[in-house]
């Protein structure tokens, strides 16, 4: 309960969680029927990049600051970049100042058919979600733990969205509370697309829990899976956070190879040092379920 994004809001995680939340709202806008976005840990929805807290750590400067005045930006960037402009364009000159939570770039992205499911447990973000998005009646905003929230809320009477699962990790048992919390949705709602953020420090950890998702794609419970992943350091300091990753469940066709070839990029533009390192492949393929 005291974590606090405002610290870590448009750094290098941020930029890849975004970027890979854009992609799949894009895809989810092809098709006319209406669609439902759920959040489990939606945060505050807007940052001040300027406030004490962002300044102290800058950690937005080694993020969307760099890719802020990209010109000519990569073209799976344009919708993630209108979303964090959007936010700024009261600023005369449009300078970067404000950087949009999750909640906020989805917002964006819906159209007038599609609605939006948010929960939070802290006080102090919960206000500043509900200041954020006041008065906006596609928007539900619940303040409760997002775990159990997805027992209750999934399925959704759309039947067609996609679930972010965004939990802070500052607790040692935030790899399995994850894990239990997909396996709970995927049982209530086996064909939502759902997005999973992870941190990338000691890589043991990361591939244990790796493995065990895909443990529940040989019983079926998952059709398929993908990861996304982007380390801006070398993966030699355990304490440190290196990289980031996005488990997709469910995902769209062909975002994998979309992923395959922004990534790189993406590593060019945010790596510290050394160019960075990146991953796009299955954990779950689509075969692996059909057997």
């Amino acid at each position: 309960m005291n974590y606090r994004h405002l610290y870590h809001a448009g750094n290098f995680g941020d930029v890849l969680k975004h970027v890979v939340l854009s992609l799949l709202l894009e895809a989810l806008r092809h098709k006319e029927t209406p669609f439902c976005y759920v959040e489990t840990h939606a945060g505050a929805g807007r940052y001040d990049l300027l406030s004490e807290a962002a300044q102290k750590t800058g950690e937005y400067r080694q993020g969307i600051a760099r890719l802020w005045e990209l010109s000519p930006a990569p073209e799976d960037l344009a919708a993630y970049l209108d979303a964090v402009r959007s936010v700024n364009s009261m600023i005369l000159g449009a300078e970067l100042r404000f950087y949009p939570g999750s909640p906020r770039i989805a917002r964006f992205l819906m159209r007038p058919q599609d609605r939006m499911v948010l929960m939070e447990l802290h006080p102090e973000e919960l206000a500043g979600l509900k200041a954020e998005l006041a008065g906006d009646r596609q928007v539900a905003i619940h303040h409760q733990d997002g775990y159990t929230g997805l027992k209750a809320l999934l399925p959704p009477k759309e039947r067609r969205g996609l679930v972010l699962i965004d939990p802070p990790f500052e607790r040692p048992d935030e790899w399995e509370q994850a894990l239990s919390g997909l396996k709970l949705a995927l049982a209530r709602w086996p064909t939502g697309i759902y997005a999973v953020w992870y941190p990338i420090k000691e890589r043991r950890s990361v591939e244990r829990w790796q493995r065990r998702i895909a443990q529940i794609g040989t019983e079926s419970r998952i059709a398929k899976a993908l990861l996304a992943e982007l380390s801006v350091y070398p993966e030699d300091v355990p304490q440190r956070l290196n990289g980031a990753g996005m488990l997709i469940v469910n995902p769209p066709w062909h975002l994998d190879e979309r992923l395959k070839g922004l990534l790189p990029r993406l590593a060019e533009l945010l790596a510290v040092g050394e160019r960075g390192s990146t991953r796009a492949q299955w954990l779950v393929p689509e075969s692996a379920t059909q057997r």
